[in-house]
């Protein structure tokens, strides 16, 4: 399989370099690809990335700056068109901000290996042991109530909804309108809907929690918020009530 890694990056210029040094270097070598979206970033991420690229000699290592910021799924849609375009089977996305061990990758692709119609499969934090790992009390069980609601309305059982460690099936974006989610942060939850939706297999996979110095760029109150304006279109969309062009899947 042609496999490629996508980095997300806004402000990582401090943690960029050290991210992809930690990427195994067999997973190195077996990627096609690994491209940077610098998503017009403020500080020094670009020229961080080209000078990191120039001295390591990564010869698989793109690095990308869109001139004007597409907010955090807008950089997701223009990756997965760049990955569907270019070929790719599998895309990896991985944060550029280092919250996510790029060292669970092989971990991430094992399913592949052994189910190529699974559409998606990504790290969980709840399955492991979040509070320990750092994460806040606040995010734990924001976590855990909107997990509780999105798994009534959607009748899944999975363990969160909010990990941003994710594995894509190519063949899978293709089948689905993913250029109609969100731009901001609960793209993530509008595409699992989506996949949901097709019938696509989703799995989880175990994943150690680290939170840092690095800030984050959501805001708790309104990603909560959209998150339950999506599963509302989506109930609505579903009850026939009123149609949302995102939830408008065969």
């Amino acid at each position: 399989m042609k496999i490629a890694i996508f980095i997300p990056s806004y402000n990582a210029s401090k943690t960029l370099p050290l991210l992809i040094d930690r990427i195994p270097k067999d997973i190195k070598r077996k990627v096609k690809e690994i491209f940077v979206f610098d998503d017009a970033s403020q500080d020094n991420t670009y020229l961080v990335g080209v000078g990191y690229k120039n001295l390591t000699g990564l010869s698989n290592l793109r690095i990308y700056k869109n001139e004007k910021n597409k907010g955090y799924g807008g950089n997701q849609k223009y990756a997965y068109q760049y990955a569907i375009d270019k070929g790719f089977d599998l895309v990896v996305m991985l944060h550029g901000d280092a919250q996510y061990a790029p060292e669970y990758i092989p971990k991430l692709l094992e399913p592949f290996y052994k189910n190529k119609d699974i559409a998606l499969v990504f790290g969980s934090r709840m399955k492991g042991a979040p509070l320990k790992g750092g994460m806040p009390f606040y995010k734990f069980l924001g976590n855990k109530v909107l997990t509780y609601i999105e798994n009534k309305i959607l009748s899944l059982n999975l363990s969160e909804y909010h990990s941003g460690f994710r594995v894509y099936n190519c063949n899978a974006l293709k089948q689905i309108p993913f250029h109609l989610c969100s731009g901001g942060f609960h793209f993530d939850t509008d595409i699992l809907i989506q996949l949901k939706m097709k019938n696509f297999k989703i799995v989880e996979k175990p994943i150690p929690t680290y939170y840092g110095d690095e800030k984050s760029h959501a805001n708790i109150i309104s990603y909560g918020l959209n998150i339950l304006r999506s599963l509302l279109d989506y109930k609505l969309h579903q009850m026939k009530l009123r149609k949302s062009k995102k939830f408008n899947i065969k």
